[in-house]
């Protein structure tokens, strides 16, 4: 539910407007000015609300819709309730999520917790530190000695830059989160609670137990990357631990020393990366991946939630499993298990 306490649109749009923004095809001209101000599922609409249905398995929600206005693909229109203004697209989500940027941009964009301007007079920043004009540092948020804070970022409550790190502009560290040893691009999200740049986990056996191996790289994350509450990234042994362009990384995810992630990858949550690993353009994740050390997964390949990684995934294949294999192969071996399962259970005549 959308609750105007915690998100209020930044303005009413119209179903014409959302056609134009969106590159939709509204099919009733004459439904142009139905007012949009809410969004919401298609299993629950409301009055100004704007929904969005795609997938065949969802197509049955199309003729009990309650909303103002619809995006969904050429097929579906014809099955609208009369008086829903149906916007034809492509891809519905996707233009569904465009103007929910649009009407809820605190929602897509982290604003400052304390509603500050400039740097608030109670947060601690270093004399060497440079903050640029406009940025904004809130209560309690401490920036160390020679760090620099670009405009338009917002550093929230309690966050810590550590000594000599580079944030870019228009970006957003939350409350609580740390930052060290880290050298980071524009437009970056780090959410409440992050760390960055720790001690990788690098240890030798020594005579009286394991003994520390100096972590001396930095963590290098370029522009447009989103890091979800709770994730950790390691920084580099020796050589730096990256993390390329446009990447999102979800919610408690472990990242560990000299890993290199490439550009635009989706990683879910508690998934857990171990050093130098080195993952390609595009790569997806499912939540709970775990790969082990040194390994590479090409560009654009997929892996399946809660599988378990001990050697390479070549480019634009899927793989799952534990231990993972090429989708395909483990699907018949999870068939051939049930098969034999159920002949067994047939040959005890049905007792267990």
């Amino acid at each position: 539910m959308t609750d105007p306490v915690f998100f209020a649109p930044s303005r009413r749009y119209t179903a014409g407007e959302v056609a134009n923004l969106t590159g939709s095809v509204l099919v009733d001209s004459d439904l142009a000015d139905i007012s949009i101000e809410a969004l919401a599922p298609a299993s629950e609409g409301g009055e100004h609300a704007l929904v969005f249905v795609d997938g065949r398995r969802n197509f049955a929600l199309m003729q009990s819709l309650r909303a103002a206005a619809v995006l969904c693909p050429a097929e579906f229109a014809s099955k609208a309730p009369a008086g829903i203004a149906v916007l034809i697209h492509p891809r519905p989500q996707q233009a569904f999520a465009m103007v929910g940027r649009l009407l809820f941009p605190a929602a897509a964009t982290p604003a400052p917790m304390t509603g500050e301007t400039g740097i608030s007079p109670h947060a601690h920043i270093d004399p060497s530190a440079h903050v640029e004009a406009g940025a904004i540092v809130e209560a309690g948020a401490i920036i160390g000695p020679r760090a620099s804070i670009g405009s338009g970022t917002v550093i929230a409550p309690h966050a810590v830059i550590g000594p000599s790190c580079q944030f870019g502009r228009d970006g957003y560290v939350g409350p609580g989160a740390s930052i060290q040893y880290a050298l980071i691009g524009n437009r970056v999200i780090i959410h409440g609670g992050a760390r960055i740049g720790q001690d990788g986990f690098g240890f030798v056996a020594g005579a009286k137990g394991p003994e520390r191996v100096p972590q001396i790289g930095r963590v290098v994350i370029q522009d447009d990357v989103e890091i979800g509450s709770n994730t950790t990234v390691d920084r580099g042994a020796m050589s730096d631990t990256i993390i390329g362009q446009g990447t999102k990384i979800d919610n408690l995810v472990q990242i560990a020393h000299n890993v290199r992630i490439g550009r635009n990858c989706i990683i879910a949550g508690l998934s857990g990366i171990s050093g130098s690993v080195t993952v390609g353009d595009n790569v997806t994740m499912g939540g709970g991946v775990g790969l082990a050390d040194h390994l590479t997964v090409g560009t654009g390949a997929k892996l399946a939630a809660r599988s378990g990684f001990m050697s390479n995934v070549p480019a634009g294949e899927i793989w799952g499993g534990y231990p993972a294999q090429p989708m395909a192969e483990a699907m018949r071996e999870i068939a051939a298990l049930r098969r034999l399962a159920r002949a067994r259970k047939s040959g005890d005549g049905g007792k267990s």
